[in-house]
């Protein structure tokens, strides 16, 4: 089992930054790759960063410069750091990670943009 924990999240206004962190505990050596989605209300999931226990990374067009993911194996920990951020960036990010018993996921952290 893999545990994750995400920290970060929070209230900014349009144009700011955050960073999201996700500590993984647990059957860390299971894991390959580790990814932020996010949820807005009403919304479906969708995939907003990966990164490959080799460290390639996949950043879909909507957030691509704007949102970089990198990820340090020494200490399970994956971050989403994000800037310029819009309106329709506010929803719940989730981080996950796929082992070999996964996916998981955590519990979530709100962003919300405001203008």
């Amino acid at each position: 089992q893999v545990q994750l924990v995400e920290s970060g999240g929070g209230l900014v206004q349009v144009g700011g930054s955050l960073r999201l962190s996700c500590v993984a505990s647990g059957d860390t050596f299971s894991i390959n790759n580790m990814a932020w989605y996010r949820q807005a209300p009403g919304k479906q999931r969708e995939l907003v960063g990966l990164v490959s226990a080799d460290g390639t990374k996949f950043l879909p067009n909507s957030v691509k410069g704007r949102f970089t993911i990198s990820r340090e194996n020494d200490k399970n920990t994956v971050f989403l750091q994000m800037v310029s951020l819009k309106p329709e960036d506010t929803a719940v990010y989730y981080c996950n990670a796929v082992g070999a018993s996964g996916p998981y996921w955590g519990q979530g952290t709100q962003v919300t943009v405001s203008t």
